[in-house]
This record gives C-alpha cells, sequence and structure tokens, in this order.
C-alpha cells in the first residue's frame, strides 16, 4: 500500500491529462514554450478603448476560435470563460486517454472549476440592453451566462459527469485552491475522476478601471508591455 500513499499516509492523486489556453499559447505545449523561451503574454488592450486608461495593457487569449472547440450555437449562449474552461477541458481528457471526451462510469466522475468572476460581461451586456433598450432586449441566457458556477456546469455537460459539481472564488487563489479541492474530494473517495483546473475571461473596462483606480495596473510600461508588471521589483510596478 506503500506506493499508493504519500508520507502522510494519504491516497495518492495523480494528474492523468492536461489541457491549457492562455495569453503565452492555445495548448499546454505552447504555453510551456513561451515560458521557457521568455515570451511574454502582455500586450496592449485589444478587447475594448483602452486609450482613457492610466494602464492600456493585459495578458488576453488572443486568437481564440470557440468554434473550434465546440458548437457554435452553443458557444454564443457562453460566457467567455465558459469557452476557456470547455477548450481547455476538451484537450485534457484527450491528453487523459478519452478520445471521445466522455469519461467511464460517470457517477465516480466530477467537476470543480474555479473562476473570480465568471461570465461578468455578459451581465454587463444585458444591463446596458436594459437600460437602454428595455425588457425585451435582455437574452433568455442572461443568468445562466453570467453565473460563475457556469463553467464546471458546460464542462461537466462536456464530459457527461453525473458527480459531484462545485465552483470556488478565491480572487488570484482560485485555479490553486480549485485543484486542492479536486485533490481533497478524491481522497475522500467520493469520485474517481475530477476535471479541475481554473478559468477567467475577463479583460473588461470595469475590471480594468478598477484595478486601476487601486493602483494595482502596471502604468509604467504601456509602450513596452512585455517589461510589465513587476510586482515584487524594487520599483513595484502592477500586482
Amino acid at each position: 500500500m506503500t506506493e499508493l500513499t504519500d508520507g502522510r499516509g494519504r491516497p495518492r492523486v495523480v494528474v492523468t491529462g492536461l489541457g491549457m489556453i492562455s495569453p503565452l499559447g492555445h495548448s499546454v505545449a505552447e504555453s510551456w514554450d513561451s515560458l521557457l523561451n521568455g515570451r511574454s503574454g502582455i500586450g496592449p488592450i485589444t478587447q475594448f478603448d483602452a486609450s482613457q486608461f492610466p494602464s492600456r495593457i493585459a495578458g488576453e487569449v488572443k486568437g481564440f476560435k470557440p468554434k473550434e472547440h465546440m458548437d457554435f450555437k452553443e458557444a454564443r449562449r457562453m460566457s467567455r470563460a465558459s469557452q476557456l474552461a470547455v477548450a481547455a477541458t476538451r484537450m485534457a481528457l484527450v491528453d487523459a486517454g478519452f478520445a471521445d471526451v466522455v469519461v467511464p462510469e460517470p457517477e465516480r466522475a466530477g467537476v470543480l472549476v474555479g473562476t473570480g468572476v465568471g461570465g461578468f460581461e455578459v451581465a454587463d451586456v444585458n444591463l446596458q440592453k436594459l437600460r437602454t433598450q428595455g425588457f425585451g432586449r435582455v437574452s433568455p441566457f442572461a443568468m445562466t451566462g453570467f453565473l460563475p458556477n457556469m463553467p464546471s456546469h458546460h464542462v461537466s455537460l462536456l464530459a457527461q459527469t453525473h458527480g459531484p459539481i462545485s465552483t470556488v472564488t478565491a480572487a488570484c487563489a482560485t485555479g490553486t485552491q480549485a485543484i486542492g479541492e479536486a485533490t481533497e474530494m478524491l481522497r475522500r473517495g467520493i469520485a474517481d475522476i475530477v476535471i479541475t483546473g481554473g478559468v477567467e475571461g475577463l479583460i473588461h473596462e470595469a475590471a480594468v478601471a478598477g484595478f486601476g483606480a487601486m493602483r494595482a495596473l502596471s502604468t509604467n510600461y504601456n509602450d513596452e508591455p512585455e517589461r510589465a508588471s513587476r510586482p515584487f521589483d524594487k520599483d513595484r510596478d502592477g500586482f
């Protein structure tokens, strides 16, 4: 039994598949290669006009095409966070050997995907429609689009899991805590497989304005974004 337990006598948990979409690449291999070769994922904000903001740069996922990873009609009903979560999950399931991306023994498979704000942009768009165009222009998918548990829901739907499903929201620690909580789910024996990770799809005016007002964002490297965000530098610039 020693090889099946860790130093504390707890059941060992292993990672069998990885998936990743990030500002550094659209796969684990691309992201890892960029990281090892010092390529920055920080660049000018393109998702909205940031010209009036003190910080005009961010780590955007550029060139992401949801229809390459999921049904286009379904993608239209999802927030960007849910789209990214589904795409990364599909990669992880294939990497784990589930070629048809459906897990065996679905009652013993769970999902725990963390997100800080979920589909905030969906709420914002529909709130603006309500205020300027009236109730009739609000999408029937508004609520299900912005709830933070929806990335977990869409991942569960993709993999056809019927086991425990949950969401962690813990700001910058969300992804790490989600993986830790998923590990405990496995150790407690309530699931044999847990799809887990963290996702954020929010490069939005409200977030950039809010963090900018806190003076938490880099403002000295708008023209050199690859040098930006130096939280541990003696001349601290951005968190």
